[in-house]
């Protein structure tokens, strides 16, 4: 297929012209014009670009690329090195940050949900859903529940919180700024994929059950699911690799 007719299709989508992001969507580094195998993956690091290379994939697709707005502008170092790979190779470097975030199927918070058997009922922010566990839980179940369907045990806070967990909302990624606007929204946990500092004093005083599985963890699975529709819909050879991360 066509680079950039890959790119409008997916464009399409996940209706990237409603988003207003801090960072480019789309097809952001040109390489060959027919793109040939995929590479799927969270973070458009030289780890994955040297696995893209080893498979002899043509294209890359991640979640996080680059030419972030608060960015460098400089391309030194680190930024050389993995631009001189691309550009060196001929490689394609596609990337959807918020899209991918939001997508009501294939985005991260919707395979949170599906992964944690959330019915979704609403927004409290477009980036934000809340939704309802179906019966009640307790906050060591439901981190055990994510324990075993994440391979990995979350941070998680529960000082002066509910002894149940009915009504939760959630944010993959760097989502701890939001606790405050789904407390007012009366829900009963919150899960993301960050904690700050100030998280534990919030969630505490606040009273809500707080669950951070980690940036990359909650980001696996959108770029995943993208990987998978390209795969069934056009028939595109696509394979994900999960490069390490544990924050």
């Amino acid at each position: 297929m066509n680079n950039f007719i890959l790119e409008k299709i997916i464009d399409k989508k996940l209706h990237v012209n409603k988003f207003k992001d801090n960072v480019p969507n789309g097809l952001q580094i040109e390489g060959d014009s027919k793109v040939k195998k995929i590479i799927t993956g969270v973070t458009a690091c030289q780890n994955l670009l040297e696995k893209a290379l080893s498979h002899n994939a043509n294209t890359v697709m991640v979640h996080h690329g680059y030419f972030w707005k608060n960015e460098s502008k400089y391309i030194h170092n680190m930024q050389r090195n993995r631009l001189k790979t691309i550009l060196s190779n001929n490689i394609n470097l596609y990337s959807w940050h918020l899209p991918l975030d939001i997508h009501p199927k294939l985005g991260n918070n919707a395979q949170i949900a599906k992964k944690l058997n959330i019915s979704i009922k609403g927004y409290i922010l477009p980036h934000v859903p809340w939704g309802v566990i179906q019966n009640s839980i307790t906050g060591y179940e439901f981190a055990r529940k994510i324990e075993k369907k994440y391979k990995k045990y979350p941070i998680y806070l529960n000082d002066n919180a509910p002894s149940l967990i009915n009504k939760i909302a959630w944010c993959s990624g760097k989502g701890q700024g939001f606790i405050k606007e789904a407390y007012r929204f009366g829900i009963d946990a919150f899960l993301t994929g960050e904690i700050s500092e100030e998280t534990l004093h919030i969630s505490r005083e606040l009273g809500i059950h707080f669950f951070a599985l980690g940036h990359h963890a909650t980001e696996k699975d959108g770029i995943k699911s993208l990987g998978n529709w390209l795969f069934k819909k056009y028939n595109l050879d696509v394979n994900f690799i999960d490069i390490y991360n544990p924050a």
